[in-house]
Formats: structure tokens, C-alpha cells, sequence
């Protein structure tokens, strides 16, 4: 189980086993770099036994009083601080904790293991209850499947929602004997029984109430630049992915204005227009003076799927995995911790679906003839869009996920397939097994526990509690680790959240402005280029690639008897999609980058047979930027 996980810690390795206990740790050395951090790790006597990955920001804060109440510390570690601060808080030591972290700790005179995972997801945590009362847990898939006496066997309900959420959303996994342990949840094993529960949750009420809009961003000036602060704690050489949009560059600006300067600075660009960020990440590196690099990644073949599929060991279809991956392995070259924009968006409110449900709510006010008979029709007719994001594509797209149940709506702006789209594409032997499994209801349930007073809130509240921690921060975590880069995000700070959460509505949306507060408040920090240029994402350009040697590749796979014979899709619509993809009649670029990615994993992990040979998805060679 270790092994596989040699990429995540290739610094140390430790085992602690005795009768009916073993607990594995592969380190990646960031904090106290010598022995001493090594793990497992022991409280003073032994009687308590840690495996820990992540980092505590606050550890610094918590050991003195940890000291005055007796605890005998024999590291310099953040491991070391969890350790003591369980023994003397149990389980109310999460409440004091401020960082990301997934942890285990084995308690030999009760025989018990409590484990928990930090407030947002970052770090992972993945468990197997068997039947028996056994539990074996671990940071991946690949490795938990390593423990003695696993069986693989495919959950087909976690397969189904993949194909409309592009992730297979927690607590599903792949398999259907695993778990993931979900966000601010704790577990504790003992006598062969587990029992979870939530240790934390962001609430959208009450609101702040500060008085004017300087007040707020003040405020926010002020927790943000601790939580940066926090976070350039390292005794290894640190740096920032620098993508060009407002939430990395504000990350930037704030480690430079915090003294971390030279900034290594580190950007991802494609040859493609709609998704080339690089001019906007130079503006920022030039002001800010920062060591610049940046890699140009263009379509030649895919040699890059077949090792995310290995890592991430489940069907996982958001294909910005791909740049992520990239950025990390040019970052880890320089650096072995980067700072990240992740979750700006979705503290602040800064996706463009957000305002498309304001949009289409206003749409559809208008009266039904002249919805449906004249501007739907028209704007269906029009030939298909050659770019993705260019005006024709988001028309479509904007037309074709009006429904007036918002909640149902908000799924269908983003997901790859919908109800329809899945009912049309399944063999009628899976169709059937589905036929009582609605994934959108997953999300209605979040929308029903969201307690925001606006649509906008409790939105941000659904992303928190799913998005976020299952599709953003997972490919993150396997794209920084898998190249033992360990990632740190400041917007994912949980005071910061609580702040956002408790900020008006009109200060993260306001009119058709998103993330208001945050450019409001970047201003005297950021090119004005770079806080009103309209929002990119971190995308790739799929859609492109599919008509040409990725949509090659994707038919020589998907459209083969082994393929076929699994049971699950149909050859013609299958077929349909290619050929209307190819032929611009309509854009499938998302939907065959699901298929062909859950293709590639059947084959590595449940056919046996290695992945694909598919060539290379070959990079320009890295160039330093001087400002």
C-alpha cells in the first residue's frame, strides 16, 4: 500500500505494525526535515501511534500552551503538535486546527482509530469497511486496493453519476466496497464498527452587517493576507501557479507584499486564443518582479491520459486535469510548494454559471411562444459553433439548459450528460439497472440543506459541499502530488470562508460583475487588464482536439467490440457523437472526453491490460520570462 503511493512522499518511509494494527506513511518533507518528523509517529509513552498528510498553519500557535500543560515534544513538526493536542482535546482538537490535513491516530490502549479530514477536502481520505469489521483506509484508490483481501468490484451508480458530474461524487467511489471520507468529517473505528460525523459546516446566515463596502474590504484585505502569510511557512523552496485570472494573481500579489520575493512564478498556456492566458500572467509577474516560467502544451498525441488515469485511479473527466498536471510537473522542477487560486469562485462567486442563472431566470419570463416557438428554434438552427467559447457556442448552450427548476437547471449548465443525454446513450440491460437513480436529485438534496436566503448563496453552498471538494481539489491534489508538489490554497482558509459566507450576495455578484468584493478590493493591487477581462477558466481545448488525432484515437477505442461488449453504451449513439462532433453539427468535446477517459481506466484497472500507448501530448520547452 505504501508503494503506491511513492509519488505523494518520496522523502521518507515509515511502518508501524503489531498484532491486528499497521499503519503506512510515505513523506514528503516540507516542515522539520529532519529524522524527527519521521512517521508513523509516537506521543511520548507510545500509546498513541499518528500518520498524517498535509500541513497545520496555526502548529506555531497551539505548542506552547501544549508545553505549559505538560506534553513533551521531541520534533519541530506539525505531526508532533496533532499528536499532543488529541490527547488533550480527543476529538475536539479539530476545532483548533487550521490547515489542510487527512490523519490517523491509533490509540493501542483503547484499541481505537480516529481519523479525520480537513474543513474543505483538500487532502484525501479514502476507506474500505469489510464485512468483517476490518478497515483499511489511504490518501488513493490505487493503494487502498492493495490491502489484503479487497475485491474490485464496479459500483454502477457511482459510473452513472460520473457521466453527468465528469467525478464520481463523494462518499461514492469507483468500487463499490470503498468510501471516501467526505469534507469537515471524522471517523473513528473501534471494536469492528465505524461511525462518521460532520466536525464542521459554512453557514450563509446570519450576514455580516460592516456598514459601508470599505469596511468589507478592509476586512477581506485582512484575513486574506494572514491566510497567504500563513501559508509561506516552509523550510523547502516555495513558488505560485500564476494562471492570469484575478484569484492566483491576487495570491501573487499578496505573497510579494508579504515579502516572499522574488515570487517563483509558474503559467500554463495553449496555442489556441479562447484558452491562452499567458499575457495576463505576464502583467502580473512584470509588476510584482517574480521569477516567470511558462510552458506552452500543444496536441500532438495523449501520452499524458494513460498516467492521470493510473493516478487518479477512478473515471475522472474534468480535462483541465490535463494543464494542471502540467503546471505541477514544470512548478515541482523549481519548487516543492506552490500556492494556488483554488476557490475563489466559489467563496466569492465568480463562475460564469452563476450569472447565467440569472440570465436564463430572466429568460425564461419571457412569454412561452416567443421563447420556445421563435428564439429557441432560431438559435438551434444556427450552424454549429467552431469555437466552443465563442458567442454561438454559449448561446446554444445557454438555450439548451433553460429549465425553470433552477436547481435542476444549474446541473444541466454544467454537467457532460444529462437525464436524456444518458437515457439515449445506455444499452436498455444498464438503462434498466438506472432507471430509478436520478443523479440531479443529488444536488436538490444539497439545495434543500443549503441555508443561504439567496439563489446565489446557497448555490455557493452546493459547489462547497460537492464541486469543489470533488472535482477541483481532488485533480489538484493528484496532479501536486502525483509530482510531490504539495499545494496550498489561502482563499480555502476557513476563516476566509466563513467571512465570504457571511458576506452579502451584492458584494460577490453584483449586476453582471462577479467576485465583486475581491476585484473591488484588488484594485490598488492588480492591472485593471487583468481584474476586467472577462473570466477564461482553466481549460483545455477539447473541442478542437476532437477533431483531429484525439478524435481518432477516442473512436479506435470507443467504438471497439472490446468496448462494446462491457454492456454499457450503445455503438450508434456512440457513433453519433463522434461523427456530429467531427462535423461541427454540435459540440460533444466534454462528453467524449468522459467517455474516452472512463475507456482508458477500464482498461488499466479492470481489464488488466495496460492503458494505451497514445503518444505524447508534447510541451514546448519551459521558458524563463524576465518582465
Amino acid at each position: 500500500m505504501t508503494d503506491a503511493l511513492a509519488h505523494r512522499g518520496p522523502d521518507d518511509a515509515g511502518v508501524f505494525a503489531e498484532p491486528g494494527v499497521a499503519l503506512g506513511h510515505r513523506r514528503l518533507a516540507i516542515i522539520d526535515l529532519s529524522p524527527a518528523g519521521h512517521q508513523p509517529m509516537g506521543n511520548e509513552d507510545g500509546s498513541l501511534q499518528i500518520v498524517f498528510n498535509g500541513e497545520i498553519y496555526n502548529y506555531r500557535e497551539l505548542r506552547p500552551g501544549l508545553e505549559r500543560a505538560g506534553h513533551v515534544f521531541r520534533s519541530a513538526s506539525d505531526t508532533e503538535v496533532i499528536l499532543h493536542l488529541y490527547e488533550e482535546r480527543g476529538e475536539g482538537c479539530l476545532g483548533e486546527l487550521r490547515g489542510m490535513f487527512a490523519f490517523a491516530i491509533w490509540d493501542r490502549r483503547r484499541r481505537r482509530l480516529f481519523a479525520a479530514r480537513d474543513r474543505v477536502g483538500k487532502k484525501p481520505f479514502v476507506y474500505a469497511h469489510g464485512p468483517g469489521g476490518d478497515l483499511a483506509f489511504s490518501s488513493e484508490l490505487a493503494s487502498l486496493v492493495e490491502a489484503p483481501g479487497y475485491f474490485r468490484e464496479i459500483d454502477e451508480t457511482a459510473l452513472h453519476h460520473y457521466l453527468t458530474y465528469q467525478y464520481v461524487p463523494a462518499p461514492h467511489t469507483i468500487w463499490r466496497g470503498a468510501r471516501k471520507l467526505p469534507q469537515a468529517h471524522a471517523l473513528v473505528w473501534e471494536g469492528g464498527t465505524v461511525r462518521t460525523w460532520r466536525y464542521w459546516d459554512l453557514h450563509y446566515t446570519p450576514k455580516l452587517h460592516l456598514g459601508s463596502p470599505a469596511a468589507y474590504r478592509e476586512r477581506f484585505l485582512e484575513i486574506f493576507r494572514e491566510s497567504v502569510r500563513l501559508r509561506l511557512v516552509s523550510e523547502v523552496p516555495l513558488g505560485a501557479f500564476l494562471s492570469g485570472g484575478v484569484d492566483s494573481s491576487a495570491v501573487v500579489a499578496m505573497m510579494s507584499l508579504e515579502g516572499a520575493a522574488p515570487v517563483r512564478t509558474f503559467s500554463i498556456g495553449f496555442p489556441e486564443a479562447d484558452y491562452d492566458e499567458v499575457r495576463y500572467a505576464r502583467m502580473v509577474a512584470g509588476r510584482y518582479g517574480t521569477e516567470h516560467q511558462e510552458l506552452v502544451v500543444r496536441p500532438r498525441a495523449l501520452d499524458v491520459l494513460p498516467r492521470l488515469v493510473r493516478r487518479y485511479g477512478e473515471p475522472f473527466g474534468d480535462s483541465s486535469a490535463v494543464p494542471t498536471w502540467y503546471v505541477s510537473e514544470l512548478t515541482r522542477r523549481s519548487v516543492t510548494v506552490a500556492l494556488s487560486g483554488d476557490g475563489g469562485d466559489e467563496a466569492f462567486g465568480g463562475y460564469q454559471r452563476y450569472l447565467a442563472d440569472r440570465l436564463i431566470a430572466g429568460y425564461l419570463l419571457l412569454p412561452r411562444a416567443l421563447r420556445e416557438g421563435l428564439l429557441r428554434r432560431a438559435i438551434e438552427a444556427l450552424p454549429g459553433p467552431k469555437r466552443p467559447r465563442g458567442f454561438v457556442g454559449r448561446l446554444k448552450r445557454f438555450v439548451a439548459t433553460a429549465d425553470p427548476e433552477r436547481e435542476r437547471q444549474y446541473v444541466r449548465y454544467f454537467c457532460a450528460f444529462t437525464n436524456d443525454g444518458k437515457a439515449g446513450l445506455y444499452t436498455p440491460e444498464f438503462a434498466s439497472r438506472m432507471s430509478g437513480v436520478d443523479s440531479v436529485a443529488l444536488v436538490e438534496e444539497l439545495y434543500r440543506r443549503a441555508d443561504g436566503a439567496s439563489f446565489l448563496d446557497r448555490t455557493l453552498s452546493v459547489d462547497m459541499h460537492s464541486y469543489l471538494p470533488d472535482d477541483i481539489l481532488a485533480k489538484v491534489d493528484i496532479a501536486g502530488m502525483g509530482n510531490a508538489l504539495e499545494t496550498r490554497a489561502p482563499f480555502l482558509d476557513h476563516r476566509l470562508l466563513e467571512f465570504a459566507a457571511a458576506c452579502p450576495p451584492g458584494l460577490k455578484m453584483r449586476g453582471t460583475t462577479g467576485k465583486y468584493l475581491l476585484k473591488k478590493a484588488m484594485e490598488p493591487y492588480l492591472p485593471r487588464q487583468v481584474l476586467r477581462r472577462r473570466k477564461m477558466g482553466f481549460g483545455m481545448p477539447v473541442a478542437e482536439w476532437f477533431r483531429g488525432e484525439l478524435g481518432d484515437m477516442a473512436g479506435d477505442l470507443l467504438l471497439t467490440p472490446r468496448a462494446l461488449q462491457r454492456g454499457y453504451f450503445r455503438r450508434e449513439e456512440l457513433d453519433r457523437l463522434l461523427t456530429e462532433h467531427r462535423r461541427l453539427a454540435a459540440d460533444h468535446g466534454a462528453r467524449l472526453w468522459v467517455l474516452l477517459f472512463l475507456e482508458l481506466w477500464f482498461r488499466e484497472f479492470v481489464d488488466g491490460a495496460a492503458a494505451l500507448d497514445t503518444g505524447a501530448l508534447e510541451p514546448k520547452p519551459t521558458r524563463t520570462v524576465q518582465p
